[in-house]
């Protein structure tokens, strides 16, 4: 009997998954099995656990620079695929799809730009993680009313972190951002009130106005369930 609690489509697009290993983010560009408004299954190259964080762009376009959304999801299953789901190479799938040249030219771009001729091992399934409502201040608690001074909206994108005084940075992906503040995903232990410097990789777009690394306070640490992750939420030092 199907358990899903939303309806699954076959719909073959390219994304791109970006997560957090030890040494850093690392991206990977795979190709949708099927979707659904929960969720993605992705044949991949690598393997992923379950219970990790993903950040999802779909569908991705290679030839755009920036600006694509990414969304927040978590590894629900990983499994070998099949035999007869894994394609002989992306190039040869391309060349046998009956689209016209002007679609088929914009696809082999997107090979060029990153999606390598080695065939995808992995189908993993991705659930979309709910953010929370609008009215909530965070703390699961929607009849709670806000208490920050600036609204916040989801926003997921790359930042350098560190402590004022350590040198060394941790790559994070925010999850929530506002005027004064932001809420992001880290793989390290922060304290209440410590102080910490955050950069924007991509400055030109960054939320927050300011040159270099912007100063922040740690107001609130929480465990994310079913994960060796944290969710750090820090308000700007004027």
């Amino acid at each position: 009997m199907e358990s899903r609690q939303h309806r699954r489509v076959s719909m073959h697009l390219p994304v791109r998954l970006r997560w957090t290993a030890p040494f850093g983010q690392k991206i990977e560009l795979g190709e949708t099995i099927d979707v659904s408004r929960g969720g993605l299954l992705v044949s991949t190259k690598e393997s992923h656990s379950p219970g990790v964080t993903v950040w999802v762009t779909f569908p991705y376009d290679a030839s755009l620079f920036d600006g694509q959304p990414e969304i927040l999801a978590r590894v629900a299953r990983c499994d070998e695929m099949p035999e007869v789901l894994r394609a002989t190479s992306p190039r040869e799938r391309v060349q046998s799809e009956r689209v016209p040249e002007q679609e088929r030219a914009a696809k082999l771009d997107q090979l060029a730009l990153g999606i390598s001729d080695v065939p995808a091992t992995f189908a993993v399934a991705f659930h979309f993680d709910q953010q929370p409502h609008s009215s909530s201040n965070g703390n699961a608690n929607r009849h709670e009313p806000e208490r920050r001074g600036s609204m916040r909206r989801a926003l997921a994108i790359p930042v350098r972190v560190h402590p004022a005084r350590i040198p060394w940075f941790e790559e994070a992906m925010t999850i929530d951002i506002s005027a004064k503040g932001m809420r992001f995903r880290s793989h390290r232990e922060y304290d209440l009130g410590e102080h910490l410097k955050i950069k924007f990789e991509d400055a030109s777009s960054a939320p927050w106005h300011g040159a270099g690394e912007i100063l922040s306070e740690v107001v609130r640490v929480a465990p994310v369930p079913e994960s060796a992750a944290l969710d750090v939420s820090v308000r700007r030092v004027e």
